[in-house]
């Protein structure tokens, strides 16, 4: 198969180069509306009970408040002859507006719980129509035009999900930008530091333009026809620079190290595509395969990164498969123009290493792990379950206005709600009733909810009930066909209390004949975790499977995928348990500017896809050029030593690469994107170098020849079905095979 694709970019390279621009610009002026297609949110499984509370809210109780304004008097308190005169505008305005519904506010309802303690404050809660972009529209215009100073008298700070959705998306594309205005020139100069010449540092490049075109063409399509998160972008740009460069400087290692054996450009690409083409197909599938895994998830965000991860995989693979042989071709030994001052090396078409990196530092590290691996392996073991230890305290949570900077408007709300307000009305509990209820059963339901521990008061539409006493009720929050309770807390939002009230409604009687949804931002959490929960299992299976037949096919071996998957376990472990340590318990949240919270759960998940997933990448990337020697005749040792003595250089040049493309948007300020960019950089790292250069010698000598044992029906399937490298080598390639 490798051999055919060498010959068309033999032979058609030129053409194989034309009909790939005209597809990247026909990409790119389809990638161009991406950002329009992109949606906010996306953490609640559409399933759940809380889903389906919010459901019958929107279709028959006029729909859940997501936009709350917090207004200030400037000057004195809020009942102030001007200020109440200007808020009573105010509330005229807004409910002018054709995109705004069910406005509520202090000045209508004169209840006490809509003021602030201080009397300074007081809320305005409406909703914004529409659905996803529409109403991620509609609530910017709202925003931006009562967002401010009102009247010299009033200021008005927007909250809610629509205000934090309203912030969300700006901020990302703030953060996106920033990432690729550093990672873009720190990768170009790495990779002149690698190469030593210009033309060969820049072709990378071009598979990683051609990566991430191509995704914003397919997410744009993907957006159209089903709900993405615009988080999804995030992981598109890194994904697409760092592969795309990773797969590249295979390629181009291998193509540089056979013109200096002597072969021709021909043969160059044709055992150039034999040997990394190889590598690279096998290492496109393991982490497609492990990225798919998010597709299982009903969650949209997870499914999003699924849909864009595989994409990047995908199409950088065939960029590095199609349009990289056919430029190499093209170029010959031009592909070492350009040469560098300190690229001595540059010569024998051998990339530099990377900065304070040689080569041959990584054949003698391994020769040490093999000939003494207790001694190397148990101290980097012992570091590696040290920095998972923090995983023994992990809790998880959902995204929410926390993850915003402190001076973020819709965060300042949050927190106004909280310490300035008797009961949160926007983090209440919505229990919803989708029948008719009797007046009487209703009141009993409430009186028994409001007993419970935490519970400020319960509004329904008939009365308030709090501490045995009952009040006005609300009867927006009533229907003929339907009925809405809302549970309001004096318990901080997605804390564990406020988390076990939630199970305490659920558990509490309802009205005879009926069966209440638990809904709200609580609700919505417990309903997420349990849902990502139940799937994870299936998960992780599809990608323990998938990746053990991949490995399988690639090696021939089934202890080879078995050693793979234990040694990432642990080095995932230490990576989630260090970022548990700085996100969860707010170690360096003072250096990075975050809000401490527990954990949020879609994104560690992605992070453990993802950077299971690359950390398979750079498996394939040494276990092939192991097994080149292995099959060459090679024993165990120098088949390891020589494998990982000629790869090594290239996978921590890789790994700096990839790690560097994620580590940029630890400049984010949301702190999810933080967590993401730095843990998936950090696992990049912790596999290149402690287990590629140290685990993996050691385990191989303690596996021995058993390494390569498969039983015999499974050789015998492997020598048909296995993909094998294709042609024959000529002799000045097997030298180089054996350098």
């Amino acid at each position: 198969m490798f051999e055919r694709m060498a010959e068309l970019a033999i032979r058609r390279s030129r053409l194989v180069l034309v009909v790939a621009a005209v597809i990247v610009a026909l990409m790119g002026v389809l990638g161009a509306g991406a950002f329009g297609k992109l949606l906010g949110g996306g953490f609640d499984d559409p399933a759940s009970p809380s889903s389906r509370a919010r459901n019958v809210i929107d279709e028959k109780l006029g729909g859940e408040t997501n936009l709350v304004l917090l207004v200030r008097a400037t000057d004195g308190r809020i009942d102030a002859p001007a200020a109440r005169r200007d808020g009573e505008s105010l509330i005229a305005d807004l409910k002018k507006e054709p995109d705004l519904e069910n406005v509520v506010s202090y000045w209508d309802t004169e209840s006490p719980d809509l003021r602030s303690e201080d009397g300074r404050e007081a809320l305005v809660l409406a909703r914004v129509k529409g659905h996803d972009a529409q109403q991620q529209e509609n609530a910017k215009g709202v925003i931006d035009d009562y967002a401010g100073t009102y009247e010299d008298t009033l200021t008005v700070k927007a909250g809610g999900s629509a205000g934090v959705s309203h912030e969300m998306g700006p901020q990302t594309e703030k953060d996106l930008v920033l990432a690729e205005t550093i990672a873009v020139p720190l990768i170009l100069l790495l990779l002149l530091v690698v190469f030593g010449t210009v033309v060969s540092a820049l072709l990378p490049l071009a598979v990683a333009l051609i990566a991430i075109v191509g995704v914003f063409a397919e997410l744009y399509v993907v957006g159209g026809v089903t709900d993405v998160s615009i988080f999804a972008i995030n992981l598109t740009t890194a994904l697409g620079l760092g592969l795309g460069v990773d797969y590249a400087l295979l390629m181009i290692s291998r193509f540089r190290e056979q013109l200096a054996a002597g072969a021709s450009v021909e043969d160059a690409v044709r055992r150039t595509m034999s040997t990394a083409g190889r590598t690279v197909a096998f290492s496109a599938a393991t982490v497609a395969a492990a990225l798919a895994a998010l597709m299982v998830f009903p969650q949209y965000f997870l499914r999003s990164f699924g849909y864009s991860g595989v994409g990047v995989v995908v199409i950088a693979a065939l960029a590095s498969l199609f349009v990289m042989p056919a430029l190499l071709n093209v170029l010959g030994h031009r592909v070492n123009k350009g040469r560098m001052p300190w690229a001595k090396r540059a010569r024998t078409g051998t990339p530099a290493p990377a900065p304070g990196i040689r080569t041959s530092v990584w054949g003698r590290l391994a020769r040490t792990a093999m000939r003494r691996p207790a001694l190397t392996a148990l101290p980097v073991l012992a570091v590696l379950l040290l920095a998972a230890s923090p995983l023994l305290g992990i809790t998880f949570g959902t995204a929410d206005e926390r993850v915003l900077p402190e001076d973020a408007e819709s965060r300042e709300v949050s927190v106004s709600l909280r310490e300035n307000f008797r009961g949160n009305d926007a983090a209440a509990l919505r229990v919803v009733i989708d029948e008719n209820v009797n007046r009487a059963p209703l009141a009993s339901y409430a009186a028994r909810l409001s007993g419970l521990d935490g519970v400020a008061r319960v509004e329904t539409s008939t009365g308030t009930y709090a501490d045995g006493r009952t009040g006005p009720g609300n009867p927006a929050l009533g229907r003929p066909t339907a009925q809405q309770l809302n549970v309001v807390s004096t318990l901080t939002p997605k804390s564990d209390a406020a988390k076990d009230l939630v199970g305490k409604v659920r558990a509490t009687a309802p009205p005879a004949g009926t069966h209440p949804l638990v809904g709200g931002g609580d609700a919505e959490l417990v309903d997420s975790n349990d849902s990502i929960a139940g799937r994870l299992p299936l998960a992780v299976g599809l990608i323990v499977v998938t990746t053990f037949m991949l490995l399988f096919l690639f090696t021939g071996s089934v202890v080879q995928p078995l050693r793979a998957l234990v040694l990432n376990a642990v080095s995932l472990g230490a990576t989630i348990g260090v970022m548990t340590w700085i996100f969860q318990d707010g170690n360096l949240s003072g250096v990075l500017g975050f809000t401490a919270q527990p954990m949020e759960t879609s994104m560690t998940v992605l992070m453990f896809c993802v950077a299971f997933g690359l950390s398979m990448d750079y498996e394939v990337f040494v276990t092939s050029r192991i097994k080149e020697l292995h099959d060459l005749g090679e024993d165990n040792e120098s088949a390891v030593t020589g494998g990982l003595g000629h790869t090594g250089g290239i996978v921590s040049a890789a790994a700096a690469l990839i790690a560097v493309s994620f580590f940029a948007f630890g400049t984010a300020e949301i702190s999810f994107m933080q967590l993401f960019g730095l843990g998936s950089g950090l696992a990049i790292l912790i596999d290149a170098v402690a287990v590629r250069g140290i685990l993996v010698p050691a385990a191989m000598r303690l596996l021995g020849r058993s390494a390569w044992y498969a039983p015999g029906p499974l050789r015998r399937f492997h020598a048909r079905f296995g993909l094998s490298e294709d042609g024959p080598v000529p002799a000045a390639q097997q030298v180089a095979a054996k350098v």
